[in-house]
């Protein structure tokens, strides 16, 4: 792992853990949003991998700057097969792989230039199947694929991703206990720790299955630092963390959107924001280590958060 940290106070993120919290950064659709970048295609954010990438490493800047100490890269919409939907062939989808990790590696030391003395980490972004989809069924799980089908989906990219050099892999927002078998098979041998992540809503994974038997999927495998949730709403966020760490004794993760709901018909975000800063710390109390936000929390947000977790 190759953390932008100052040589005398360099750590591997699990070493960061086991010492204190965390801040992840926020969402990063809604931060080219704002920049006025037009992400209303399947691709989402991955598209501007090709068309747009310093718009990326300034996204990612802006989180730095807000106090983040982590930033989750461009890739979850970013697959070998949604490229190639594209026309984009397999070399030039590995590239782009790649390249999502190097650009939040470039913002790292951009913010490391303008004065930044903490560690900052890099999360290579892994989205599940139905973010290839584009319809909204990661939100759903239960795509109708085996485990080893999603597996042989998986594992190139992460192999792609690995190679990259990110210091965590960030298995996000897993609808499902089915993808989360594959997943964690994906990911052994890589070389590259990771962290896994369920959407869920009202105590149960998105597809419905009890959290406890999701989180325990992750209790023994090595390769997973962390374990939790994410793009769920903050109210469901206190009771998965205290179960994820009473059921891995794992550090937990979590970062849910701003409680906003996705319309995939619309494209849109509906409804209004529950999320508040000050919740942050009662994640931190039950277990959670790796703290953020995801779609529509921004830098204001983050930089609330980072305030709250680390007062001066």
């Amino acid at each position: 792992m190759t953390s932008d940290t100052p040589a005398a106070t360099a750590e591997t993120l699990a070493e960061a853990l086991a010492g204190g919290v965390v801040v992840l950064d926020g969402g990063m659709s809604n931060q080219l949003e704002s920049a006025g970048h037009d992400l209303g295609d399947e691709l989402w954010s991955a598209r501007l991998l090709a068309e747009r990438p310093e718009a990326i490493t300034e996204a990612h800047l802006a989180y730095f700057e807000a106090g983040a100490d982590v930033a989750i890269t461009a890739g979850y919409q970013a697959t070998f097969e949604g490229f190639a939907r594209r026309g984009i062939g397999r070399y030039e989808a590995a590239r782009l792989l790649g390249l999502s990790v190097e650009l939040a590696r470039e913002a790292a030391r951009r913010a490391r230039a303008e004065g930044a003395t903490r560690a900052l980490w890099v999360a290579a972004s892994a989205g599940p199947y139905g973010a290839m989809l584009a319809d909204g069924s990661e939100y759903r799980g239960r795509y109708g694929l085996s485990v080893d089908a999603l597996e042989r989906f998986h594992r190139p990219r992460l192999e792609t991703l690995a190679a990259a050099g990110p210091d965590v892999l960030a298995l996000e927002t897993v609808p499902d206990t089915d993808e989360a078998r594959a997943l964690l098979r994906a990911v052994r041998g890589l070389g590259v720790p990771a962290w896994l992540s369920y959407s869920v809503a009202d105590g149960r994974t998105r597809a419905g299955q009890p959290l406890a038997e999701a989180f325990a999927l992750a209790a023994d495998v090595d390769e997973v630092i962390a374990v939790g949730v994410n793009c769920c709403a903050p109210e469901d966020v206190d009771a998965a963390v205290a179960t994820a760490a009473q059921v891995t004794g794992k550090p937990v993760v979590a970062y849910p959107n701003s409680g906003e709901g996705w319309n995939a018909e619309a494209r849109a975000w509906t409804g209004r924001s529950t999320f508040a800063p000050e919740q942050v710390t009662g994640w931190r109390d039950s277990g959670a280590r790796l703290i953020g936000g995801c779609c529509r929390v921004g830098p204001e947000a983050i930089a609330s958060i980072a305030r709250t977790l680390n007062p001066a």
